[in-house]
């Protein structure tokens, strides 16, 4: 046993720090494994937000580098440990402390499974709408970390907007609480939000209270089997700017309804070029009315089908493949690159567009899927094989997407974060002035630089003053 793992036995449990190589290989990048593997020195399990208090006072005073984790289900790289140190492992901290029926709220620890807080909510008619694909197994305090999205986010926002209050460790092992319980909260700086999609550079969430609605009373998928990509995104758009907004409203192409196909019972038929899969929710009386409306405009548009799903398995398998489209893909090709860029909704026909012509002028695959109804697209860069050329062709993709999407007025994350993945191209949206600033905020938050150091902006500049 080393010094460090001796060390962290005193400030927890022996049987929750982790220095074994086959224990540390596994903590060593997120859902992305292109990036280069980085080890951390020992991983610890803690309990309670006292246990991760000890552990980064004990990191603040020696200078080790600390990178919080939730599932690792990330897209970006931010939780990988890119300069070693202590991985803090926040599942163990998993109860739901509160759940407060008549403010709508409830209190809980960082490590709590998405899906699993869902069914406990809705078992009291109540609803928490953020729902992003990893759902069932990401924890909340990394969807807080990173403002995790998901396909309802078309009608009620990310997870920010859900966030009302935080505990909070910072780098020192001081133990702080922002926000409140309160819908309005006008305090002060909003630390919350600042916290908010920190990605673990600032301090380690611990705990979050949130904003609960009350639960729809009716659901209805529908399917729009549309004859090309234009078509598809000049209905999304469309679709918004009648003021009919569904609650999901997701873009899929012809290959990934071919692969959705082993869970959607019965298949569709995967010969159109794209399709767009919904939902309508609210009282049963606006789930007829919406759902009658847009199924009246996609034919006005000329779509080849537009199919309303009534039996409830059905649309629960269309839903269950939507959410495994990732690793299906992951199953078909070497190794896939997911972007997630944002544009305004209006200008989302220009950005499929464009995604069309470069997979052509650059001879690669680049497969796109998205909450679309958002202005959210994921293209996905696919190897068929890895090779210097491939490397080299998807540098370029990535480059000229996040460019075109910039141009067009959005921006380089929608709901991945920014981590390893984005860091180069953080400057090209917010300019050095907005980064500089971002830099003297982390310092004061963590001076010594242990938070999860080389994460957001790119490595080399020197971050204590």
């Amino acid at each position: 046993m080393n010094a460090l793992a001796k060390d962290l036995n005193t400030l927890i449990s022996s049987n929750r720090v982790r220095t074994d190589p086959e224990d540390l290989f596994a903590y060593s990048n997120d859902a992305t494994f292109y990036f280069k593997k980085s080890m951390p020195d020992a991983v610890v399990l803690p309990e309670s937000s006292e246990e991760v208090a000890h552990i980064l006072k004990y990191a603040f005073h020696r200078e080790i580098p600390v990178t919080p984790r939730g599932a690792g289900s990330g897209l970006s790289g931010g939780c990988t440990p890119v300069h070693g140190g202590i991985v803090i492992d926040m599942k163990r901290m998993r109860r739901v402390l509160e759940l407060d029926r008549s403010n709508m709220t409830s209190e809980v620890e960082a490590g709590v499974v998405l899906s699993n807080f869902h069914r406990t909510v809705e078992k009291m008619g109540l609803f928490y709408p953020p729902d992003p694909q990893s759902m069932s197994v990401c924890t909340i305090g990394g969807n807080v970390a990173t403002r995790a999205g998901g396909p309802r986010g078309v009608k009620y926002g990310t997870t920010e907007r859900y966030v009302l209050g935080l505990e909070a460790v910072l780098s020192d092992g001081s133990i702080i609480k922002c926000g409140s319980k309160s819908v309005k909260n006008s305090a002060g700086y909003d630390i919350t939000h600042l916290m908010t999609g920190s990605e673990g550079t600032l301090g380690v969430i611990t705990k979050a209270t949130l904003r609960l609605l009350s639960l729809p009373a009716a659901r209805k998928t529908m399917v729009v089997i549309c004859e090309t990509t234009d078509q598809a995104a000049a209905i999304i758009s469309e679709i918004i700017a009648r003021g009919m907004v569904p609650a999901v409203l997701e873009f899929l192409q012809r290959g990934a309804v071919g692969l959705m196909n082993y869970y959607i019972s019965p298949p569709l038929v995967a010969d159109a070029e794209a399709y767009l899969l919904l939902q309508v929710d609210g009282t049963a009386a606006q789930v007829e009315a919406e759902s009658a409306g847009i199924k009246d405009f996609c034919l006005q548009m000329k779509v080849r089908d537009v199919r309303i799903i009534e039996d409830e398995r059905e649309a629960g398998s269309y839903w269950e493949a939507r959410s495994a489209l990732h690793p299906l893909i992951m199953r078909v090709f070497k190794r896939i690159i997911t972007e997630d860029v944002s544009v305004p909704r209006n200008l989302l026909p220009e950005m499929v567009g464009s995604l069309t012509e470069l997979s052509a002028a650059l001879g690669i695959n680049i497969g796109f899927s998205g909450h679309a109804g958002d202005g959210n697209v994921h293209p996905s860069i696919l190897f068929a094989e890895v090779s210097p050329e491939m490397e080299e062709k998807a540098k370029a993709a990535v480059d000229l997407i996040i460019k075109k999407a910039i141009d067009l007025g959005g921006t380089i994350s929608g709901e991945h974060g920014i981590g390893i993945h984005k860091s180069e191209y953080l400057p090209w949206q917010l300019g050095d002035v907005q980064i500089d600033l971002m830099k003297r905020i982390k310092n004061s938050f963590d001076p010594k630089n242990i938070m999860n150091p080389g994460k957001i902006w790119p490595e080399g500049d020197e971050l204590r003053q």
